[in-house]
C-alpha cells in the first residue's frame, strides 16, 4: 500500500549514558520536584545558564491554590473574632444591659405601689380588700425584686466584657490556622520549579502536560524515572 519509513543512514550506533559537566570543579545536580501534577509551563531550555532561583517548571497548582485561599480566609475569620472578644463590651449592648436595669427598677417601684396601696386599704378596712389579693401583690413585688437582681447582674456581666479563657482559646484557634495557612502556602510555592544553584541546564526530561512526581519524570524507554532537570 505504501512503501514504509527508512532510515537515511546505512547504520547508527545506539547508546547509554550519563551527561556529565566537563568542569573540573562543577558536578551535576539531579533536581526532583517535591509536589506531584501535570507540568504547566517549562521555563528553561537545554544549554541554557541560570541562576540560583530562576525559574524552570510550573506544575499545575490549581486545587492547592484554593486550599491555601481558603485557610487563609478562615485564618482572617478567626483573627477578627479574636479581636471581637478583646473589644467586649460593645457600647450598643452595653447600653441595652443598662435600659434593662432601668425598666427593672421601674418594675419593681409599680409593684410597691400597688402593694403599698392595697396593704393601706387593709390595714383601714381588712374587709375591703381581700387576703389573697394582698399576698398577690407581695408576690409580685418579690418578682420584681428578683428580676432587678437580674438584671443588674446581667449588666454587671456585660461591662465585663469577654472571659479570659475564651480569649484564649480563640487567640490558640487563630494562631493554628495561621500555621495551617502558612504551610499551605510554603507548599504552594513547591508548585514552582526553581534552580537550586547557578549553572547549565544539561538535559530536560519533561514537556508541558508530561505528569511528574517527587519520583521525577517517566520515561517509557528505559521505563524509569529520570530526574527533571539535569542541571
Amino acid at each position: 500500500m505504501f512503501k514504509p519509513v527508512s532510515s537515511p543512514y546505512e547504520s547508527a550506533i545506539y547508546a547509554n549514558g550519563i551527561i556529565e559537566s566537563d568542569q573540573s570543579s562543577g558536578e551535576n545536580i539531579n533536581i526532583f520536584p517535591e509536589v506531584s501534577g501535570p507540568i504547566t509551563k517549562v521555563l528553561a531550555h537545554e544549554g541554557q545558564q541560570v541562576s540560583a532561583g530562576a525559574p524552570l517548571f510550573t506544575i499545575d497548582d490549581s486545587v492547592q491554590r484554593a486550599n491555601t485561599e481558603q485557610l487563609r480566609l478562615q485564618s482572617e475569620a478567626s483573627l477578627a473574632l479574636l479581636e471581637e472578644l478583646k473589644a467586649q463590651p460593645r457600647m450598643e449592648t452595653l447600653a441595652i444591659a443598662e435600659a434593662q436595669v432601668v425598666q427593672a427598677e421601674f418594675n419593681l417601684k409599680v409593684a410597691h405601689d400597688q402593694y403599698d396601696k392595697r396593704h393601706a386599704s387593709y390595714d383601714i378596712d381588712p374587709q375591703s380588700i381581700s387576703k389573697d389579693v394582698l399576698d398577690t401583690a407581695q408576690d409580685t413585688v418579690n418578682q420584681a425584686a428578683a428580676g432587678l437582681d437580674v438584671a443588674r447582674k446581667q449588666s454587671e456581666l456585660t461591662k465585663a466584657g469577654a472571659w479570659s479563657y475564651d480569649i484564649t482559646n480563640q487567640a490558640k484557634q487563630y494562631e493554628a490556622l495561621k500555621q495551617a495557612y502558612n504551610a499551605a502556602n510554603a507548599l504552594l510555592q513547591k508548585y514552582s520549579v526553581k534552580a537550586p544553584g547557578k549553572g547549565v541546564v544539561l538535559a530536560v526530561n519533561a514537556a508541558v502536560g508530561s505528569y511528574v512526581s517527587s519520583q521525577g519524570a517517566y520515561d517509557p524507554y528505559p521505563q524509569q524515572f529520570d530526574p527533571l532537570v539535569l542541571l
